[in-house]
């Protein structure tokens, strides 16, 4: 998934391999929720025809897969940090190599590397949870091409319940070793206004944050929080309330 924030090597190496040995083929659709089974779907990034798109903590490229086949991009890039999980993507995916390129990087790196490159960014639970939003951010408005748009899901709050943080602080959460040690990364889980100040910050317009409540309870499911900016250069729209610009 995204930039791993910690000195412990590829702390994603477990991540989703389970379902790959049994599930190789490209999703029908996919939702921003928490628990991916309710609420809006990849209509929120518009119509992708002849687009450029990057997926930010792609993971094993499931979500940019499915964008790739079904939405008529020019090209889909799912990047991530972790060898293990492109080694996943590329043996699941690379059979779509024209309209599918998959990257080993950091999310601010390759960012950084690519100004004016991207029409649409996304992230679905991926970097913007675990790279400090105070350096992808930046990245982000720099490598979208004026008029540009990044859409991304992170969670409301913590999974055992506790409340999101009021400042752009990250937390300690459970990971494990490709050797099966317990270890810990950091997760950025930080409340909505505090969303939106940083995109007003890195220089994002049309800020809007909504709540998409879990569909269904229990532990470990969570409320989410789906943020959606512009690129600078986006003329100001009217705002409605729970939106910053």
């Amino acid at each position: 998934m995204g930039r791993v924030t910690t000195s412990t090597a590829d702390l994603w190496h477990h991540y989703g391999r389970a379902r790959a040995t049994r599930d190789r083929t490209v999703p029908d659709t996919f939702y921003w929720s928490w628990g991916q089974d309710a609420g809006p779907g990849p209509e929120v990034l518009g119509d992708l025809t002849g687009l450029r798109v990057g997926d930010l903590g792609a993971g094993a490229a499931r979500h940019a897969a499915h964008l790739a086949v079904h939405h008529q991009p020019a090209q889909v890039t799912a990047i991530d940090a972790s060898p293990a999980q492109h080694a996943m993507a590329t043996d699941l995916y690379a059979h779509l190599v024209s309209r599918l390129r998959i990257v080993q990087c950091d999310a601010v790196s390759h960012l950084r590397a690519m100004p004016g490159t991207y029409d649409v960014l996304y992230s679905v639970f991926g970097a913007l949870d675990f790279t400090d939003p105070r350096e992808l951010l930046p990245a982000a408005a720099a490598a979208l091409k004026p008029g540009g748009r990044l859409v991304f899901a992170t969670l409301a709050h913590y999974l055992n319940g506790a409340p999101a943080q009021s400042d752009a602080v990250a937390a300690d959460i459970p990971a494990m070793t490709p050797d099966g040690e317990a270890t810990t990364m950091r997760r950025w889980v930080i409340q909505e206004h505090v969303w939106g100040k940083l995109l007003d910050e890195a220089g994002f317009t049309n800020i809007t944050v909504d709540v998409l409540p879990a569909a269904t309870g229990g532990p470990r499911t969570a409320d989410t929080l789906l943020v959606s900016a512009h690129h600078p250069s986006w003329s100001r729209a009217p705002l409605r309330p729970g939106t910053w610009s």
